[in-house]
Order: C-alpha cells, then sequence, then structure tokens
C-alpha cells in the first residue's frame, strides 16, 4: 500500500473514476438486456463495459495501456486457473447427486444435449460418449470462445481495477471490496431474470466475492490477467454449460443448483476461505 496521503488520495480518485465511467457505460447495457431483444447481444457488450472503462481511465490518468499485465505469466498458474474451477464445479453438483437435490440425467437426456449441440450426425454415439465428447468440446473449445467475453471483463477488474486497490487496501480488502463491487454490478440481471431474487442474490454475492479471493490471489502470484481470464471462462462454461444438462431437478430443490443456488455458493465459500487464508499467510 502506498504511505503518502496524497499519492493515496491520487489512488482513490482514480479508482472512483473507474467505477463511474464503469457504472455509466454498464447502464446502457442493463436497460437494453431488460428491454430489448435479443438479450445475447448486449451481454457480450455488457461485459467488455469493465475493460473500456480501465482504458479510458488509463487515457485519462496519461498511463499506458501496455502498463496492464499482458504478460502470460508462470503456467502453473494457467493451469491452476483451469483446474481449481472446473473442480469445484464439479463438486458442486456431485454433492448435489450425492445429497438428492438433484438426478444424473439419463442416456435418452444426454444425447439430446449431444443433438443440441450438433455431434448427433458425425456417427453413431452413445451416451456415454457422447457426454465424454460434449464435456471435451465445451471444455476446450467453449471455454476459448468464453474468454473472449471474460477478457472484456477481467481486463477491468482483475488487469486494472485490483491493481488500484491494491495501492490503499491489504489482500483482503482488496478482494472482499472488488467482489462486492463485481457481484453489485450484475444485480439488474439477477432481479430481471431471478425467481426467488432475494435468496438467489444472497447466494451469487457469497460465489462471486469467494471467487473474487481466488482470482485475486493468482493475479497477484503470477502478475498477470490471463489467470483471471481463464478462471472466469472456465466456471462459466462448468458451472452453466456442463454440469446443468447433465442434472435432473427435483421438485423442491430448485434453489440448490445451478450458479445462483445454495450448493455453488457454499462450495465456492469454503474455496474462497480457503484462498484468502493462503494468501495471508503468504503475505500477499
Amino acid at each position: 500500500m502506498l504511505e503518502k496521503k496524497s499519492e493515496r488520495k491520487n489512488a482513490w480518485k482514480t479508482i472512483f473514476i473507474f467505477l463511474a465511467i464503469v457504472t455509466l457505460l454498464s447502464s446502457v447495457f442493463h436497460y437494453a438486456i431488460v428491454n430489448l431483444y435479443p438479450s445475447r447481444l448486449y451481454i457480450g457488450g455488457l461485459m467488455w463495459c469493465p475493460a473500456i472503462a480501465a482504458l479510458i481511465t488509463l487515457k485519462l490518468k496519461g498511463r499506458s495501456v501496455s502498463s496492464l499485465n499482458w504478460n502470460w505469466g508462470n503456467w502453473k498458474y494457467i493451469r491452476l486457473s483451469y483446474f481449481v474451477p472446473a473442480f469445484y464445479a464439479f463438486l458442486t453438483y456431485a454433492l448435489i447427486w450425492i445429497f438428492g437435490f438433484g438426478g444424473l440425467a439419463s442416456g435418452e437426456m444426454v444425447l439430446d444435449w449431444a443433438k443440441d449441440l450438433g455431434l448427433i450426425g458425425i456417427g453413431t454415439l452413445n451416451p456415454t460418449t457422447a457426454m465424454i465428447l460434449a464435456v471435451f468440446l465445451l471444455g476446450t473449445v467453449g471455454v476459448i470462445r468464453a474468454m473472449a467475453t471474460t477478457l472484456g471483463e477481467e481486463i477491468g477488474w482483475r488487469g486494472f481495477f485490483i491493481y488500484e486497490l491494491r495501492k490503499v487496501l491489504s489482500f483482503t480488502g482488496v478482494a472482499l471490496f472488488s467482489g462486492i463491487v463485481w457481484a453489485s454490478w450484475h444485480w439488474p440481471l439477477i432481479v430481471y431474470y431471478g425467481e426467488n431474487v432475494l435468496l438467489e442474490l444472497t447466494a451469487f454475492f457469497v460465489v462471486i466475492i469467494s471467487m473474487s479471493f481466488m482470482m485475486t490471489y493468482y493475479t497477484f502470484k503470477s502478475k498477470s490477467l490471463w489467470p483471471a481470464v481463464i478462471f472466469h471462462a472456465v466456471s462459466n462454461v462448468y458451472i452453466q454449460k456442463i454440469f446443468p444438462p447433465l442434472t435432473t431437478e427435483i421438485e423442491g430443490t430448485e434453489h440448490w443448483l445451478g450458479e445462483n443456488g445454495i450448493m455453488f455458493a457454499i462450495v465456492t465459500f469454503v474455496f474462497g476461505a480457503y484462498f484468502w487464508r493462503k494468501a495471508i499467510r503468504e503475505n500477499l
């Protein structure tokens, strides 16, 4: 953290400029998502608002875009940024299946899923082969595709925002503050699309803040924004695209499922607490 009061004041000014620009840009896309159709087009634009805000802020402050951590970083953190979110997504749904909050999809459902993905017609597929192929393609090609939008968020949140916060806050403060802002940035989508809004907002805030601790850890350890880009993309793909089609809903337990579900909040909270303790021990 910065020691001089004038430098800390300047850092806070930069932070508030960035947040003001993010809010202004995002409000346009939030309005479009809620009121216009199709919404998916505007979600992509929304996810690039943090990056645009970061670039504008850098320009206003007379700083170079190259000051962001564009380097690839250590391959160790790249690998972990793939496997950690893939593992917590698997663990979330494994617990859902074990405790009976949802069931494993039938062979027919798996084949329907493969058909939706365009896999039927390339040969005779049994359910097991179809599932393996679908998971492999979504976990590779799907993740690369998702990175095109998560890059927009992560240039802003982890590439720029948390480094400004680091000038005035501890690791705990950076991860918590940025996590609250990141979660709050999503709230119009949860309110508009949610069914049990209070429960889903609460679970979502726990998930996002917990992820913030993990992603802040990997960003600072790697000194690169790319682990966060990969982490974010993998988490989205596995929790939104891979495991839900493999799970059948059971009446009365819907609130345990999905990215706004209770089980995902519990699992990510445990992971987030682990990374918080790990960062403190390492004096990050």
